[in-house]
């Protein structure tokens, strides 16, 4: 039986570039009309399960996405980085879905993979920012957790020991396995594609690609099973139906707002404690923060 690891990845909005339609009136993100990415804290995430699998003896990295069928694309990009099969876990009765429904349907899914012996998660989503999602997938799976995660120190079939990074420093603190860990963005930046990975890989795709391809791929597809990325729907995973999308997400936005911040005046602020107060002051009454 082989070491099975399974990385939480998520396709995100960049949040670099968020303009006035970036909000629908529900308050749920406008995905489509924002570029889409590959979280960066789910790529040291994939980077530290990498890592793992380079020590431990058959291990096998499976990345695990929920979203629409575009989010492929981020499957496609961890088997370009070492990655040894992926699934997208889509269904439109998940749109809308919080943290709370989110890691429903994730812990669902990770089942549905058991035994699974690690599960690797980025801190948090650039597109929420709750770091919310994997220890809640922890909560439900009933695993012991490791959050803050920077650095493996070390890590067998039974146990792993994690360095952390915290507010005011570190710590090494040690679980014993199957856990979850997330990871921190200090951690280190994931490899590059391998070309080898891309030749073998480029032509993977789910089965609703598939039907919009132009060209004829089931011969090879035949011939090459891992190149199909598998979809699951909610009767796959079965999950309930109660507890998904807007319906099973108690988080409810009340009001979006958006702000536009403009240069005005510029100033040259003495760095003692006393104009330091008054600056800090002045930008929460101004609301630039706070």
């Amino acid at each position: 039986m082989s070491f099975k690891i399974v990385v939480l990845i998520k396709q995100v909005p960049d949040t670099r570039n968020v303009g006035k339609d970036a909000m629908k009136a529900d308050g749920t993100v406008n995905r489509s009309a924002l570029p889409a990415i590959f979280n960066p804290e789910d790529l040291n995430a994939l980077e530290m399960a990498l890592q793992a699998k380079e020590q431990i003896k058959d291990a096998e990295i499976i990345v695990l996405t929920m979203g629409p069928g575009r989010a492929a694309e981020i499957i496609r990009e961890s088997l370009y980085r070492g990655a040894d099969r992926g699934y997208l876990v889509t269904d439109r009765k998940f749109a809308g879905s919080d943290t709370l429904a989110t890691s429903y349907v994730l812990s669902m899914a990770i089942k549905k993979l058991d035994p699974v012996h690690l599960v690797f998660a980025g801190r948090q989503a650039i597109d929420g920012d709750t770091a919310q999602v994997g220890p809640q997938v922890a909560e439900k799976l009933k695993l012991p957790q490791i959050t803050y995660a920077e650095k493996i120190v070390s890590i067998n079939q039974k146990s792993v020991s994690v360095l952390r990074r915290l507010e005011q420093g570190v710590e090494t603190v040690k679980s014993k396995l199957p856990a979850a860990i997330t990871v921190h963005s200090s951690a280190k930046e994931c490899r590059p594609r391998e070309a080898k990975n891309i030749m073998k890989y480029k032509h993977a795709r789910t089965v609703t690609e598939l039907q919009n391809e132009v060209k004829d791929y089931t011969d090879l597809f035949a011939q090459r099973p891992y190149l199909t990325i598998e979809e699951w729907s909610v009767d796959d995973i079965g999950a309930d139906a109660v507890k998904l999308g807007l319906s099973g997400s108690p988080t409810k936005v009340k009001k979006v707002e958006n702000i536009v911040f403009t240069q005005k005046d510029a100033a040259v602020i003495p760095d003692d404690d006393e104009n330091m107060d008054k600056l800090m002051k002045e930008l929460i009454d101004s609301h630039v923060i706070g």
